[in-house]
């Protein structure tokens, strides 16, 4: 049954010009990485995305690779989409993306032209939808000419099936050179999906500073460090939760960040924000940084993450003592870059 949106849902979320481009982004989207697989349920999944819609999140960010099983977040979000938002399919931007090991064989995994415009084609059938609006390359590979996976993502949008593309997880010189050449092919970068959280901070090394130049727009992904910077493990790690059924989020990396987690939980209180609600505020403080990109397990959530948009700014006391409660930190260990 088509789902009848809150009218003045335009009115609970800012929304940001991405980079130099005419295309603007909520200030915080959804990322379908987790909650969206075939071992959750259909029902909280579509309560979820209405959910988020009806607060004025209209960007839905999917991989071919996300569920588990690998593909189901696609299907289980393209059902959603055709049952209940078909008719605001222009109102909202759906993303996916294509770079990690998704089938058997050679032709499977990694930025070869014939991996890249084949996955695209099976995301789409998945969503059922005749485009994404923006396609990714959610990893470079260090065994194919970059100018063939650029020339990749410049297809998906000169065929329609894509209107933007991407970039995930380049570096800096990366980056830059990729976005020289999908200037130079017609089709000029839109956004870059680093990961970047107040553990991990790797792209104030030189990435914001391109993407700055470049005119690129940024959607950080795993801003909450995949629920480690929440409220949720303070005393221990609840059954049923991420850390108990994740390949990348393990106890004993919550247990190993609890002391700083306690931190920052104190600084956050004195700010009058949860610690989910702070980490969001610290990652959107940056110039570079378009939207935000955390999960939920609830409308709940995603109501408290759109309240950081409000945030007050951070005082230089407040920023000295984030650093220091996360000072020592081994920022390759609150998970992968996936």
């Amino acid at each position: 049954m088509a789902h009848k949106p809150d009218p003045k849902r335009y009115d609970k979320m800012p929304y940001n010009r991405c980079g130099r481009s005419g295309l603007q982004l909520p200030r915080v989207s959804l990322g379908l990485w987790h909650n969206f697989g075939d071992q959750d349920s259909p029902s909280d999944a579509k309560e979820l995305v209405l959910g988020a819609f009806n607060l004025g999140i209209t960007h839905f960010d999917l991989a071919n690779n996300y569920g588990p099983p690998p593909g189901s977040a696609e299907v289980n979000f393209g059902n959603i989409v055709k049952n209940n938002l078909m008719e605001y399919r222009d109102e909202l931007i759906i993303s996916t993306k294509a770079g990690y090991t998704m089938w058997a064989g050679p032709y499977g995994d990694w930025g070869s032209r014939k991996y890249m415009l084949a996955s695209l084609d099976q995301s789409l059938k998945r969503m059922q939808l005749d485009y994404v609006d923006i396609f990714y390359s959610h990893r470079p590979d260090p065994n194919t000419p970059l100018e063939e996976t650029m020339g990749a993502l410049a297809h998906t949008v000169k065929s329609g099936k894509a209107l933007y593309v991407g970039l995930s997880n380049y570096g800096p010189e990366q980056t830059a050179a990729a976005a020289k050449l999908l200037r130079e092919m017609g089709t000029p970068c839109l956004i870059h999906q680093p990961r970047y959280n107040i553990i991990d901070r790797k792209p104030e090394n030189g990435l914001f500073a391109v993407l700055e130049r470049e005119g690129i727009g940024c959607i950080p992904f795993s801003p909450l460090a995949q629920g480690i910077l929440t409220d949720k493990y303070l005393k221990n790690v609840p059954a049923g939760s991420r850390a108990t059924r994740n390949m990348f989020l393990k106890g004993e990396t919550v247990e190993r960040h609890r002391p700083m987690v306690l931190k920052l939980v104190e600084i956050a209180l004195n700010r009058g924000q949860t610690l989910a609600q702070m980490a969001l505020a610290w990652v959107m403080r940056q110039p570079a940084v378009t939207s935000v990109l955390p999960g939920a397990s609830s409308v709940r959530q995603i109501e408290s993450n759109i309240a950081a948009v409000k945030s007050a700014a951070f005082t230089a006391e407040e920023l000295a003592a984030i650093d220091a409660a996360v000072a020592g930190v081994d920022a390759a260990k609150a998970g992968p870059p996936i």
